[in-house]
């Protein structure tokens, strides 16, 4: 019998799609075992996955003893009092997608712009080398986040203490984990009390009117559920992606170059960044097969497996993407599957990307001499969490 090979895969070298990612789609299916030591399948082609987003057979309800966990000791991941299956979530997501607008991501334009410009500022004034990751990566998008949802300036530095311990996979003791993930939830039902109690033009003051006006309506353990949800995918994926796509980046000079030539490349440049998924496995997008599930060569998921889509495979599928792992900032064909797809595809994509763009070209415009202190090589990587982002990202210019 094969031995299960582990997943997340090691990152090495550091800057590049792991070995492991590039031979994965040989088989459809492959099993792998999780950090928890639970067994799953990991599904690595583009046109499976991208089926399987959308497949109502594939459960996101975990909350079952025969599934795999995402992690040993948070269960917010399962949570029974909220069923992330069509028609309830197609419901809720309704819902929360009447809050958060187009318009809404598109008014925080000039609110990333401004902290951005910030930040930078700051950084310009700092001994060097300088962390990317402090000084830029993570302070951004925990500040838009903090704007949309109305979380006062004096305690985001709370928020993100609260966040980190609450994705610990394996890093913190299972009791600090749970403080952190308690402590954001007592903490974040505080901050809907107090939109309650003074209502603002922000996120959680429109949820908050979903919830309590007429007809069709969030309950209030899904306005809490989804507050939490909105603010850890929306600050720590887009932090994480931020600084290892910019460590990329400025790896890669030519590239730099490049863009410095012709500044409409940059949202070209963000997809294919983030169609290389460098800084994240796909264990978030656990799955529960409800019924056997026939593949598109004919192998076959049992009922009652745990399923993951693998995104970082299906993004270098060859059948799918031209010279996949080249990283082409001109690629036009992009249709990644970095935030999911169908009714799962993420809702804070647009704002992710918003933030991405402002900061790369900010950044690459206000220090044109910007570069690694440290050989790419050397970077290392967080061993924890969803996502594994550098540890940290020294720079000078």
């Amino acid at each position: 019998m094969e031995i299960p090979v582990w997943y997340p895969f090691p990152w090495h070298p550091p800057l590049e799609v792991p070995e492991a990612v590039r031979n994965l789609r040989r088989r459809a299916v492959v099993e792998v075992m999780l950090p928890t030591g639970d067994p799953a399948l990991l599904v690595t082609r583009y046109k499976d996955v991208l089926s399987l987003f959308a497949d109502p057979r594939l459960s996101r309800n975990i909350a079952r003893p025969d599934a795999a966990r995402i992690t040993r000791d948070n269960d917010r991941f399962s949570d029974p009092n909220i069923d992330p299956d069509p028609p309830a979530h197609t419901r809720v997501r309704g819902l929360v997608t009447r809050a958060l607008t187009g318009s809404r991501v598109e008014a925080l334009r000039p609110v990333a712009r401004g902290v951005v410009d910030a930040l930078l500022d700051a950084m310009a004034a700092q001994p060097r080398p300088v962390d990317l990751n402090r000084a830029l990566a993570f302070p951004l998008p925990l500040r838009v986040m903090c704007e949309l949802l109305g979380v006062p300036a004096g305690e985001r530095a709370r928020c993100r203490e609260l966040v980190d311990g609450f994705l610990s996979v394996t890093r913190l003791p299972p009791p600090e984990v749970r403080r952190a993930r308690l402590g954001l939830r007592r903490y974040l039902d505080e901050l809907i009390q107090s939109k309650r109690d003074t209502p603002g033009d922000d996120l959680v003051s429109a949820l908050i009117r979903v919830t309590d006006g007429e007809g069709d309506r969030l309950t209030e353990h899904e306005l809490g559920y989804w507050t939490e949800g909105l603010l850890i995918a929306g600050y720590v994926t887009t932090a994480s992606q931020l600084g290892t796509g910019t460590a990329v980046l400025l790896h890669r000079r030519d590239l730099v170059e490049e863009i410095r030539g012709d500044w409409a490349l940059i949202p070209t440049a963000v997809e294919e960044l983030l169609r290389m998924q460098i800084m994240s496995s796909s264990i978030g997008t656990m799955r529960y097969a409800t019924t056997d599930i026939e593949l598109s060569d004919g192998t076959v998921i049992k009922k009652g497996s745990s399923v993951v889509l693998a995104a970082e495979s299906a993004n270098v599928d060859e059948d799918v993407f031209e010279n996949p792992f080249t990283l082409d900032i001109r690629r036009r064909e992009n249709h990644h599957l970095s935030f999911g797809a169908g009714p799962h595809l993420c809702v804070g994509a647009d704002l992710a990307r918003m933030q991405l763009q402002v900061a790369t070209e900010a950044l690459l415009r206000r220090f044109p001499d910007i570069r690694l202190a440290r050989p790419g090589e050397e970077l290392t990587r967080g061993a924890d969490g969803f996502c594994e982002g550098f540890s940290e990202i020294p720079v000078t210019w």
